[in-house]
C-alpha cells in the first residue's frame, strides 16, 4: 500500500490557541528562576528545570503554518496510524495515535460544515490502549461532499483537556484548525463506505498533509 506524502513547506510556527493556561505560568517561573539565578544558588538550581519545562511546554504547544494537500481526505492529527477497523455500518475507522512529542491541534480532513460538537466525559487511561476509546472525548460530525464525516478527539493519560476552536454551525475549509488535545491522545476519523483508505498501520501522519483516501 503506497504512502501518501508526509511532509510539505512550512511558511511559519505560532502558538496554539488555547496553550495559554498552561504556558504562561511555566513561562513565568522560568524567566523568574533565571532573574533571581545570579544573586541566589537556590533560585539558579530552580532555573535550570524551569527553563527546560519552559522549553518543552514551547515545543508541545508549536503550530505551524502549512500547505494543505489536495485530496479528498486529508489527516486531521499528526502522529501515527494506530489501527484500521472496518465498522459495523460499513465505514472504515482510522485512529491516529498522538505522542507528547506531535503537534497537538487537530486540523478539519475535508471541506464542510459543522453539523455537532459533543463532549463526552469519561476516562483517562493511556490513548494506545483500547480502553482509550471510553476516555474523555470530544466527537465531530461534519457536512461533507462526501455526506457526514465523524471524527473523535480522545484524551488520553496526560492529555485531560480537548479544546474545540469552532462552534456548531460554522463552515470550515479543508485543513483549517478545529481544535488541539493538550498532550498525548489520539483522533478517530469514520470513512464512509466505498472511501479506500491509501495509508497504513504505523505510518506518520502530519495534519493538512497526509492524504487517507485513495483514487
Amino acid at each position: 500500500m503506497p504512502h501518501s506524502q508526509t511532509s510539505a513547506p512550512r511558511r511559519g510556527v505560532r502558538l496554539a490557541r488555547g496553550a495559554s493556561p498552561w504556558l504562561l505560568p511555566t513561562v513565568a517561573t522560568a524567566a523568574l528562576s533565571l532573574a533571581r539565578a545570579r544573586r541566589s544558588g537556590r533560585w539558579a538550581a530552580a532555573a535550570v528545570p524551569t527553563t527546560a519545562l519552559a522549553a518543552g511546554m514551547l515545543w508541545f504547544f508549536r503550530d505551524p503554518e502549512r500547505e494543505i494537500t489536495q485530496g479528498r481526505v486529508i489527516s486531521p492529527a499528526d502522529g501515527v496510524v494506530q489501527s484500521i477497523m472496518p465498522w459495523k455500518d460499513g465505514r472504515t475507522r482510522v485512529a491516529i495515535f498522538m505522542s507528547p512529542l506531535n503537534v497537538h491541534v487537530n486540523r478539519a480532513p475535508l471541506a464542510g460544515t459543522v453539523t455537532s460538537v459533543e463532549h463526552i466525559p469519561g476516562g483517562f487511561v493511556p490513548a494506545f490502549n483500547k480502553e482509550s476509546e471510553n476516555n474523555e472525548r470530544v466527537v465531530w460530525h461534519f457536512d461533507t461532499e462526501l455526506g457526514d464525516i465523524e471524527m473523535v478527539q480522545i484524551a488520553g493519560a496526560v492529555a485531560r483537556r480537548i479544546v474545540p476552536y469552532v462552534p456548531e454551525g460554522t463552515k470550515v475549509e479543508q485543513g483549517e484548525r478545529v481544535g488541539l488535545i493538550r498532550f498525548g491522545s489520539r483522533v478517530d476519523l469514520y470513512l464512509p463506505e466505498g472511501v479506500d483508505v491509501a495509508v497504513e498501520v504505523g505510518q506518520p501522519t502530519i495534519a493538512g498533509v497526509t492524504r487517507l483516501d485513495r483514487d
